[in-house]
C-alpha cells in the first residue's frame, strides 16, 4: 500500500507540471526515477493497443496479463487528481502571479538537471558538451514561431499529433509548445472547444502513431546509449529553461527580457525553494517502494 500511495504522489507530482505551460511531466518523472519504467510500461500499452488493432485475441489475453498495472494505474490516477484539482487554481495563479510562478517553476527544472546529471555514470566532457548544444538548440527552437494555420492539410494535423506526443514523452518539451512552433495550437484548441471529430480523430490518430514508433526506438537508444541520451535529455531541460524566464511574461511565453529589479529577491527564493523541494522529493522517491514496475530494457542492458 505504501508503495501505491507513494507511485500516487509521484503521478500527482507530473500531473502538477503538466498543467504549466511550458512544464513537461516527463521532466518530473525523470527527476523522480521513475522515467524508464514509464517508457516501458508505455511500450506493454503500446503492444497491447496494437494486439487490439489487429484482433489478435491471445496477444491481447497476454498483454493484459503483463500490464503492469499496479505501476501505471496510481501513477494515471496521481496526474488525473492534480489535472481535476489544481488546473484552475494554477491558471489562476499564472494569471495573478506569473513572475512568481515561473520563478518556482524554473527552480523545479533547474533541480531536475541536478538531480539527473547525478545520474550519469560518465560526466565527463563528451556528455557536457552534448548538454550544451542539445540546450542551446532547444532554447532557440523554443522561441521560434510558425504563423497560426487556420486551414492544414489533414496529413500535417495527424503529423503534428504525432510530433506532439514525441515531445511529451521528452523530458523538458511542452507538447503545447511543439503545437505552438507548428502553428497548429489555436487550430487543436478550437477543434477541441468545436468537438470537430474528424479534426480530433486525425490528431489521434498521430499520437498513436507517434506513441507506436517513438516508444521503442526511445527504449532501444536508453539501453544501447544511455548516459549519451540521458544527457541529450538534460540538454533539453536545460534549453526549456529559457520558457521559464519570469520576466516578461512568466511561464506562458518563451520571450526573454530584463528582471524586473523589484522582484528579483521574492523570484530568486523562489527559485531556491523549487531546486530544494526537488531534491528532497528525489531522496523522497529514491526511498520510496515502487510498485511492480516493468524492468526496463535500458536498466536491464546496463
Amino acid at each position: 500500500m505504501l508503495g501505491i500511495a507513494a507511485q500516487l504522489l509521484r503521478g500527482f507530482a507530473m500531473g502538477c507540471a503538466d498543467v504549466v505551460p511550458g512544464v513537461s511531466g516527463a521532466t518530473v518523472a525523470l527527476s523522480l526515477g521513475i522515467y524508464e519504467p514509464l517508457v516501458a510500461a508505455i511500450r506493454r500499452f503500446v503492444g497491447l493497443g496494437v494486439a487490439v488493432i489487429r484482433l489478435d485475441v491471445q496477444r491481447v489475453r497476454r498483454e493484459l496479463r503483463r500490464a503492469p498495472w499496479r505501476f501505471i494505474l496510481p501513477l494515471a490516477v496521481g496526474i488525473a487528481a492534480a489535472f481535476l484539482s489544481l488546473a484552475h487554481v494554477i491558471e489562476a495563479a499564472l494569471e495573478r502571479y506569473p513572475v512568481e510562478l515561473a520563478a518556482l517553476f524554473l527552480g523545479l527544472v533547474a533541480g531536475s538537471i541536478g538531480v539527473a546529471w547525478s545520474r550519469l555514470r560518465d560526466r565527463g566532457a563528451a556528455n557536457l558538451g552534448i548538454v550544451l548544444v542539445v540546450g542551446i538548440v532547444a532554447a532557440v527552437g523554443l522561441g521560434a514561431r510558425s504563423g497560426m494555420l487556420s486551414d492544414p492539410p489533414w496529413w500535417f494535423v495527424s503529423l503534428s499529433g504525432a510530433v506532439a506526443i514525441c515531445a511529451m514523452i521528452l523530458p523538458g518539451i511542452s507538447g503545447s509548445f511543439v503545437l505552438l512552433m507548428l502553428g497548429m495550437y489555436d487550430f487543436m484548441l478550437r477543434a477541441l472547444n468545436d468537438r470537430d471529430v474528424p479534426v480530433i480523430a486525425l490528431f489521434g490518430a498521430g499520437v498513436a502513431l507517434g506513441l507506436a514508433t517513438f516508444i521503442p526506438v526511445l527504449e532501444w537508444t536508453l539501453k544501447r546509449w544511455h548516459d549519451r541520451v540521458l544527457a541529450a535529455m538534460i540538454g533539453l531541460m536545460l534549453g526549456s529553461l529559457r520558457v521559464l524566464w519570469p520576466w516578461p511574461g512568466g511561464a506562458e511565453s518563451a520571450d526573454l527580457g530584463p528582471p524586473a529589479w523589484s522582484e528579483v529577491p521574492g523570484a530568486a527564493a523562489l527559485v531556491l525553494a523549487g531546486s530544494l523541494l526537488v531534491l528532497v522529493l528525489a531522496r523522497w522517491s529514491a526511498a520510496a517502494q515502487l510498485p511492480a514496475a516493468p524492468r526496463s530494457r535500458a536498466a536491464s542492458g546496463r
